[in-house]
């Protein structure tokens, strides 16, 4: 048989290529030679294990906070009082005007008197009348010659039109309108020759000293209000006035649960208006607090939020915080020790109790 000279020259390329890797060097991807040899991954993993990680760090002191607590909500009058006819009759007369200031017992209002001046004098004469019957009775009682249930009945004409007296007077005076309180009288007003109803109002007066400012506080910050603490309270119209809180509502909106409060102001001048967009603003009580930057912000495993710490021993540990507030040059937040080394960067590539190197940098003093 003959031996194909293709099979031949194959042999010959193989055992020709065998030896020569035999005697030549193994050449591994991505690795250099000598001192400039790049690591192999697993080397690289092991070696990185025993390099410490660096973070920058900022060391936080605790200040004292002001806490301000805002309250939206109107500006409401002392008293506001609709002043209402109590008879019927046409108005001749009416002494004051609207944003006129009148005090408790001036005159708004005149009606005509029609026949009560009469009729107070028809009481009178049978007023007369019964106190002679009465005495009469009385008299013939006493001696027998009539019947004591006579003398009775007399009597009882006799209260009868004492309370007609009463009855006449009261309604002669009702011809005049009063003013209850002291205030300013608010438009509309009746007009003279108007018939004013029974019910119908001659006038509004509305005393605005001291103006109220009301609004309502969730019940997450009722607890940090109290009576007579001292507020500062910002109108839409430009004026800013001090007063104290007078009213706590004891039991919550059913439907906002929100409370409601009061905070008197004192307006002799009148002028806070009634009805007016206002902001009141409630000094809390001094806390101590850390303004840090959101961006340090971070989460744990549990998904709490706070900000991780290097602590003397250089290892990280990780600590909850509570918002307390913001302004435009930081976040306010309670919870951290009074003073901390927070890692403002790195905090996403360390874990719990890790040892890390810090570095730190100066913080600037929050104003």
């Amino acid at each position: 048989m003959k031996v194909k000279i293709s099979y031949i020259l194959a042999a010959a390329l193989t055992v020709g290529i065998g030896f020569w890797m035999s005697q030549g060097t193994v050449v591994i991807g991505g690795v250099g030679d000598g001192e400039n040899a790049t690591p192999a991954p697993a080397d690289r993993v092991a070696e990185g294990q025993d390099t410490t990680f660096r973070v920058q760090v900022l060391k936080l002191e605790a200040q004292d906070r002001q806490a301000i607590l805002e309250v939206r909500g109107r500006t409401e009058s002392e008293a506001k009082v609709e002043v209402r006819a109590e008879t019927t009759d046409d108005v001749i007369e009416r002494p004051a005007r609207e944003g006129a200031y009148v005090s408790a017992g001036d005159i708004l209002c005149v009606l005509d008197k029609g026949t009560r001046e009469a009729r107070i004098l028809e009481a009178k004469a049978l007023l007369a009348q019964a106190e002679m019957d009465h005495a009469a009775a009385s008299q013939l009682a006493e001696k027998g010659y009539t019947a004591q249930t006579r003398a009775a009945a007399t009597q009882a004409l006799l209260d009868a039109a004492r309370a007609r007296i009463k009855e006449a007077e009261l309604e002669l005076e009702h011809t005049i309108i009063r003013s209850p309180i002291s205030g300013v009288i608010q438009t509309p007003m009746a007009e003279v020759g108007a018939q004013l109803e029974k019910g119908s109002i001659c006038a509004t007066v509305v005393n605005s000293d001291p103006m109220i400012a009301i609004g309502q506080v969730s019940e997450l910050n009722v607890a940090q209000v109290s009576l007579d603490m001292t507020a500062e309270v910002e109108l839409v119209t430009g004026e800013t006035m001090e007063g104290k809180v007078r009213y706590i509502s004891p039991a919550a909106n059913p439907d906002t649960r929100t409370f409601r409060i009061e905070v008197e102001l004192p307006n002799p001048d009148g002028a806070a208006r009634d009805g007016v967009t206002a902001v009141t603003k409630l000094p809390l009580p001094v806390v101590k607090a850390h303004k840090i930057s959101p961006a340090i912000l971070t989460l744990n495993d549990d998904g709490e939020v706070g900000v991780r710490a290097v602590s003397d021993d250089n290892k990280t540990a990780f600590y909850p915080v509570k918002v307390l507030g913001g302004e435009k040059d930081g976040l306010w937040v309670g919870g951290l020790p009074d003073t901390v080394n927070v890692i403002v960067v790195g905090q996403e590539y360390v874990g719990e109790d890790q040892v890390v190197e810090p570095v730190f940098e100066v913080a600037e003093v929050a104003q």
